[in-house]
């Protein structure tokens, strides 16, 4: 392969990597990369879990086999059946030496190997139907992080030394751009989480709420919105200090994120403040009330604070057409003012207060704020400018 041709592929190999968006994005950058790179059939990418002792596979792109998924939830490899690895890890690469890549053939020892021969990829490549692979690890931060396979054919040439050479500068570039789809993860997660809850945050909420409504409207999925209200942060603040309001918080954010659990998929979030939400998709809204119910007992239980103040909107009650993640939002904030002016201990739900036909109170009071606000109520409802001073 000549060299303007070789330079190209490595520009391609970064550009993908540096188009990715989503660490799978990356990982299947990397891999169909490399494999075009290399002129090979297939290739996978994989990472050593230290604390696990094992090679786990992240990607397998190009010509799979039976069995092999492009994501494979549980192909893994104990690192001791790869004594190569083994050796790089602990006396090549704490030695101070370079990583580099080697060569392996279906032919074995016999068939001109390269050193670090390893009868487990020997058997591999048999039992897969591949000729030859070259295997690169690939260091992050001055660190093993996994391994480049790309494997060719039966009939294909066999790997050389400039190719293990070459293969040896792709895991470099893998490497950075793994590097940088981590830094993006990173920024991304701090983007849409609370810091102090660990939760995720109103921007996190804004945006999956959106997706969540625009599902309903297509499919008729079942949307349910859950909003808490901290009782008594401010009684806290005042009396024992901001320190113990934040553990408040974080310990009502546990309490959350455990009710959360209990319905498939649910976003726990901190909305800012005091105030917190479930966000459902697809459970009914029974099952959405009744761990409402349950984060009900569970903040009533904690030592600090006096319990939640707890609203519910849900596309499966009768509160109306829902268009937008905003009216959704405005039922679930309405019913929780009215949990919280009464001081109820159970959650209010929209849609079920008023009598058979209509004139539910959170309904009411919700599509009263669409227009002038009330005299005396406490607030304006999210998405309709600040507050005014109570």
């Amino acid at each position: 392969m000549g060299e303007d041709v070789r330079l190209r592929a490595v520009v391609e190999l970064a550009q993908g990597m540096a188009a990715a968006h989503t660490p799978r994005e990356s990982w299947r950058a990397a891999a169909g990369g490399t494999c075009r790179a290399l002129s090979g059939s297939f290739a996978a990418l994989s990472v050593w879990e230290r604390d696990m002792g094992r090679l786990r596979v992240l990607v397998n792109a190009g010509q799979r086999v039976q069995g092999e998924e492009e994501f494979p939830e549980n192909e893994a490899y104990p690192v001791h059946q790869f004594p190569e690895i083994t050796e790089f890890l602990h006396e090549h690469w704490a030695g101070g030496g370079e990583p580099h890549a080697w060569v392996e053939t279906a032919e074995g020892p016999s068939g001109g190997r390269a050193p670090g021969y390893c009868h487990q990829r020997v058997a591999a490549l048999r039992r897969r139907g591949r000729g030859c692979c070259v295997v690169a690890p690939i260091v992050l931060h001055g660190r093993a992080w996994g391994e480049l396979y790309v494997a060719r054919p039966p009939r294909a040439p066999l790997f050389d030394r400039d190719d293990a050479d070459f293969a040896t500068v792709l895991a470099a570039v893998v490497a950075a751009g793994i590097a940088q789809t981590e830094r993006l993860e990173e920024a991304r997660r701090l983007a849409f989480t609370d810091s102090l809850t660990g939760l995720a945050n109103r921007r996190a909420v804004d945006l999956r709420l959106d997706e969540a409504v625009e599902r309903h409207l297509a499919d008729g999925s079942v949307v349910s919105l859950v909003v808490c209200d901290v009782n008594g942060l401010k009684r806290v603040n005042d009396t024992r200090g901001h320190a113990v309001g934040d553990r408040l918080l974080e310990r009502f954010g546990s309490v959350l994120s455990l009710c959360g659990a209990m319905l498939p998929g649910t976003l726990a979030a901190r909305l800012g403040g005091d105030e917190f939400c479930l966000l459902s998709v697809g459970p009914t809204a029974d099952e959405v009330v009744r761990v409402a119910d349950e984060l009900c007992v569970r903040a009533s239980e904690l030592e600090l604070g006096d319990g939640v103040a707890c609203g519910v909107a849900s596309t499966g009650d009768p509160i109306g057409p829902v268009g937008s993640a905003r009216r959704l939002f405005r039922l679930a904030d309405a019913a929780q003012y009215r949990a919280k002016a009464a001081r109820a201990p159970k959650p209010v739900v929209a849609g079920r207060e008023g009598r058979e036909g209509g004139d539910d109170p959170v309904i009411r009071l919700a599509d009263s704020s669409e227009g002038a606000h009330p005299a005396g109520e406490r607030r304006r409802f999210r998405g309709r400018g600040p507050r005014p001073a109570p």
